[in-house]
């Protein structure tokens, strides 16, 4: 598993920024909280709707590697790049028009959508390059090179927690912009690691060389991507949709519960982040492994990495649970604020530690290729349980707003009696990635 502890720390490290605004925007009030978890919901969106590319790229890649042939491995990446960046023009046009239009659809009031949108336009054009980043980041860690990625990742990191507050309060000299001056800082940050991760690409000091010397389109390498990718970003979407739709279901309850919301959610982030690149490490490991002809240590890999994964869950869900006014006051000093955010924060807790398991099978099965099983699963747990299940207790129970947070827990307990018969069936090991 030495392939995983960089992915790891680097599922760490992506989240540390949205963790860091939300202290700077504690500063700000609880609408300026609220307004940020708004805006990233969608921003959520956009990014999930494209890392079904980023998750059939990496199939392709790790099985091209495994079989011994970095070339392929490059062509495919150009490919995903190509689609990536048509996506990214499409998605920067209709966020930057439409923000006060999608804010509005989910019914928060207008205070917080004045918070927010500046917030949001900004976070829109920055998904062009954090598209971009993780594709190449993915790229080389589907290779065996996740050292650059954590690097790069660090780099980003560290830049933008020391910009964003000068940017939001005006430090050093710098305008003070508010709210929208973290976004911006995370642009800044991200173009930069862009360029470090591009540069070993060209340079092909890994693997993986990009060149468009003798380059032609192959129909057949984007069908695959996209036969792979679209049950993958359904999945994701499925996720993020199910996500803006449960906002709106708490928005009628005020800007305060938007916030406590917002903050739970964020510290299901921190719970679930390194279970994020752990599953990515072992989707890696396990795509290699079935295209060097090695199917029962790619499943000694799966069950390694979900042991992995309930331990570290294990070493989060303790502190959450007997500390959860401390870790909130992180992140706000409004006592009422924190006072609600703790429920939810609670109850929450109760599904981190099967997500865990989940994530690592998740993961895996949609780089080995099985994306449409994934999808299907998602859509059934998410559309055809929490969704109904959090309208039902919330509408129709004395539970009010939390009723929403019991109902997102249900899927997350029963994913596990999905998957691990499907692990155990070895289907996934038979999907064909390259035909």
């Amino acid at each position: 598993m030495f392939l995983a502890w960089p992915q790891i720390l680097e599922g760490l490290l992506r989240i540390a920024d949205q963790i860091a605004d939300l202290v700077w925007a504690g500063f700000l009030g609880h609408r300026a909280i609220a307004g940020m978890g708004a805006s990233q919901q969608y921003t959520g969106l956009a990014f999930t709707a494209r890392m079904g590319m980023d998750m059939a790229m990496r199939a392709m890649v790790s099985r091209a590697i495994g079989m011994g042939d970095p070339s392929l491995a490059s062509r495919v990446v150009i490919h995903a790049i190509a689609i990536t960046l048509a996506y990214s023009g499409l998605l920067v046009g209709v966020g930057i028009v439409l923000t006060e239009q999608l804010l509005r659809l989910i019914g928060i009031s207008e205070a917080v959508i004045a918070e927010g949108a500046a917030y949001m336009r900004v976070q829109f054009i920055s998904q062009a390059a954090i598209g971009m980043q993780n594709l190449t980041s993915h790229a080389l860690a589907s290779s065996g090179d996740t050292l650059t990625p954590l690097k790069s990742t660090a780099l980003s990191r560290v830049i933008h927690i020391f910009l964003s507050p000068a940017l939001v309060f005006g430090l050093a000299g710098l305008p003070a912009i508010g709210l929208p001056g973290a976004a911006l800082a995370n642009f800044i940050a991200h173009v930069i690691a862009l360029g470090l991760l591009g540069w070993v690409l060209v340079r092909g000091t890994s693997r993986i060389k990009l060149t468009l010397q003798g380059f032609r389109f192959d129909g057949e390498i984007l069908r695959q991507i996209l036969r792979i990718g679209l049950p993958a970003s359904v999945n994701g979407m499925e996720r993020s949709m199910a996500q803006l739709l449960i906002l709106a279901l708490v928005a009628p309850f005020g800007d305060l519960m938007v916030a406590a919301y917002t903050l739970s959610r964020r510290v299901e982030m921190v719970a679930q982040s390194g279970s994020m690149g752990l599953g990515n490490a072992t989707g890696t490991i396990v795509g290699q492994n079935i295209g060097a002809q090695r199917p029962e240590r790619a499943k000694q890999t799966i069950v390694w990495g979900a042991g992995i994964a309930i331990a570290m869950k294990s070493l989060f869900v303790v502190p959450i649970v007997l500390f959860p006014v401390a870790i909130l006051s992180v992140f706000t000093r409004d006592a009422e604020l924190i006072e609600i955010g703790r429920d939810w924060v609670l109850i929450q807790a109760v599904g981190y530690l099967p997500t865990g398991v989940n994530m690592v099978l998740n993961q895996t099965f949609q780089t080995a290729g099985a994306t449409f099983f994934v999808m299907l699963v998602t859509l059934g747990s998410l559309w055809g349980i929490e969704l109904p299940l959090a309208f039902a207790l919330s509408h129709w129970t004395g539970l009010g707003a939390l009723g929403i947070a019991w109902a997102m827990i249900v899927p997350m307990v029963l994913r596990p009696f999905i998957y691990i018969p499907y692990f155990l069936s070895g289907r996934w090991l038979h999907i064909r990635v390259f035909h």
